[in-house]
């Protein structure tokens, strides 16, 4: 049996004395639909709208809690998500104290549901009002996506499992934001291709290669290209 001096802190106080915070997560989901970039939201009761997340459970792990939110409210089973960080401002939700552990995911526009319900990013700013501090999370997750695509090709399969140099560039450019120069991202890619034998033809245009995600990462100067 443990002492009481073991249970407590110098002050005589044990974990039940202090205050303690609700902790929840929260779950950005981007994707590339058509030229947009876009993230996938829920109504929210407050009568705005609101990434998908919920409150952790008593025993439950955070993975466990979004895997739950993203099935429960966004239809979405398997998807494969990562943590960015803890939002811990305490006037966050106007409910009480609320600390949450803010996950991104991306996923390719035919793996959501087709009634999904997604907005625009601009920049990389969401277009419309989002509930709590969401909107900022849905940044953060955007400069994380950037990050992990300036590093190696298409992490997240936004281009699908083959694709064209065209076809992949189209989605780095709705991805960064920008226009990119066809000759100079053809150059920064390559080393990091995989030829799969197949050719494409598009229209009247001349038969184009067909590609594949390559072990290698991207070469050093990728990353200051992409950013511009």
């Amino acid at each position: 049996m443990c002492s009481v001096a073991a249970s407590t802190d110098p002050d005589g106080k044990s974990l039940l004395d202090y205050p303690r915070p609700s902790v929840a997560v929260d779950v950005a989901v981007l994707t590339v639909d058509g030229a947009d970039l876009k993230v996938l939201v829920v109504p929210h009761r407050s009568g705005r709208l609101a990434l998908p997340g919920t409150f952790l459970h008593e025993g439950e792990r955070l993975r466990d809690a979004a895997e739950r939110c993203l099935r429960i409210k966004a239809g979405l089973a398997g998807a494969e998500f990562h943590q960015l960080a803890m939002f811990d401002d305490p006037g966050r939700d106007d409910r009480g104290w609320v600390l949450s552990m803010t996950h991104g995911a991306a996923l390719p526009r035919m793996a959501l549901p087709r009634d999904a319900l997604l907005i625009p990013v601009d920049g990389d700013r969401v277009t419309q009002d989002l509930a709590f501090d969401h909107a900022d999370v849905v940044t953060l997750a955007v400069a994380d996506l950037r990050e992990r695509y300036a590093r190696s090709v298409d992490p997240s399969g936004l281009a699908g499992d083959t694709f064209t140099v065209l076809e992949l560039r189209r989605v780095y450019e709705v991805v960064f934001g920008r226009p990119l120069p066809k000759d100079s991202f053809r150059r920064h890619m390559l080393p990091a291709l995989a030829h799969t034998g197949d050719m494409a033809v598009v229209g009247t245009g001349r038969p184009a290669e067909i590609y594949t995600r390559g072990p290698a990462a991207l070469p050093p100067g990728a990353a200051a290209f992409l950013a511009g």
